[in-house]
Parts: C-alpha cells; structure tokens; sequence
C-alpha cells in the first residue's frame, strides 16, 4: 500500500503528498495537545496550500490565454515596426536640406522606433512571468509569517525551567509541560517549521522566476535556522526527560 504522503513522482513534490503530510500533523498535534493554540497552525498552512492549488488550476489556463494574447500583440508591435522602418527609409529627401543631415534624422527616427519597440517587446514578453510573481511572493510572505509565528511559539518552551535548581519569577510564563511533552511540543514545532518549508518550495515546481526561487530559498533557510534552534532545545531535554515522572508546573495553554 502506498503512503500518500509521499510525492507520486520521486523527482518532484506536488501539493497532494504535501497536504496529506500536514493533515496528519494536524491530527497527531490536536491529539496529543488539543487545549494549545498550537494546533491552529497546521490549519493555516493547510490554507495556504490549498490556495496554491486552486490559484495553479486557474493561473494555467488564463497564463495560456495572457500569453497568447501577448505574443499576438508581440507580433502587432514588430509588424508595426517593420512598416515604420520601411516608410522611414523610403522618404524623400528634402531638396533644401544637405544629404547627409538628412539621413542622420531618418537614423534618429529609425532608432526612437527600435528602442520604443524593443521595450514594449520585452514587458509583453515578461508580462505574464510578472503577474505569476507577484502572486507567488504575495503567498510566500504568507508562509515567511507562519514561520515566524511557529517560532514564537517555542520561544518561552524553554528546558532550562524544568530543572530542580530553576527559580521563576512574578514574570515567568509557565510551561505547563512535562519534560516528554515539551519534547513532543518542540517536535512538533519543528515539523511544522520542515512543512512551511516544503511547501515553499512547491511553488518553485512551475517557475524559473529568479526572485521567486530567490524568496523560496530564503524561507527553507529562515526555516532551518529555526529548527536549528529548536534541536538545539530539544538536545538539552535528556536530563530532564529521565526526571518525567516529576509533576508538570501549573498548565497555561498557549
């Protein structure tokens, strides 16, 4: 039996596996911590993946009909140029004026019209990349907020509290963790952090827009060095995980 969390193609993600693998999270998150906000994340990664997939299904087709029209006025605008340049070349000299002053106007007009040409040439031409871009980086700051709220998550989920010798004071949020939920709590954050990740990248699965793999890159980097800090927490919890049988601090969901 085939696990659907797993990509259809090894070579390529697609959003279905991705989905599959965070409704499971989702599941296992609400299972074991149902009063946390935690859970509500997954939710909102589930959100933006479906997004992408109904915003693929339709930008295919209208990217197909933008760029036909596109290259139709592409081909009007060199048509244009070339029935330009001809009756450019073909004009009569004026007899009152010197040859060569002449032809240097009819050189000038030749150019104003190539340069003209050429940059309606090339925003035709990038149009619909352009539109797709701005798309693509609209839900991608999506994505680099979630992280960043996943973060905030595990900032006060410190190990440290759960030593004998720790202190608190009037100020400090209570974990209301034992040493193997915070463990599990940690994990989870970090997996969540690994799937913000992956769904970044699906959006490089259509693109070769440089800024969009550029701003895809830069969330996978934001979201290793989270995770780094994470297992960096999670490596300081053995200690405490063989003390799991002392009673949690007063719970405080968050």
């Amino acid at each position: 039996m085939s696990d659907p969390t797993l990509p259809a193609d090894p070579q390529h993600l697609d959003a279905w596996s991705v989905r599959a693998t965070v409704v499971r999270l989702d599941q296992r998150i609400g299972a074991r911590f149902p009063t946390r906000n935690l859970r509500v994340l997954p939710g909102q990664l589930i959100q933006v993946i479906d997004h992408l997939q109904q915003r693929q299904e339709t930008w295919r087709s209208r990217r197909r009909a933008l760029e036909l029209a596109c290259r139709l006025l592409i081909a009007l605008t060199v048509v244009g140029l070339l029935v330009g340049l001809v009756l450019i070349a073909t004009q009569t000299t004026p007899s009152d004026e010197p040859q060569g002053w002449a032809w240097l106007s009819v050189f000038e007009s030749l150019v104003n019209d190539i340069v003209f040409a050429g940059i309606a040439v090339y925003f035709l031409w990038a149009l619909p990349e352009r539109l797709q871009r701005r798309g693509d980086l609209a839900t991608l700051q999506r994505l680099r907020s979630l992280a960043h709220v996943i973060d905030m998550h595990q900032l006060t989920k410190d190990p440290e509290r759960l030593r004998d010798d720790f202190h608190s004071t009037a100020q400090t949020v209570q974990l209301g963790l034992t040493a193997i939920e915070l463990a599990n709590y940690l994990d989870y954050c970090s997996e969540l952090l690994s799937m913000v990740g992956k769904t970044a990248a699906l959006f490089g699965e259509d693109t070769e827009d440089r800024i969009t793999l550029s701003t895809i890159t830069g969330i996978e980097d934001l979201t290793n060095q989270l995770s780094g800090k994470i297992w960096t927490k999670i490596g300081l919890l053995p200690s405490a995980v063989r003390r799991a049988g002392s009673p949690p601090v007063a719970a405080n969901p968050s």
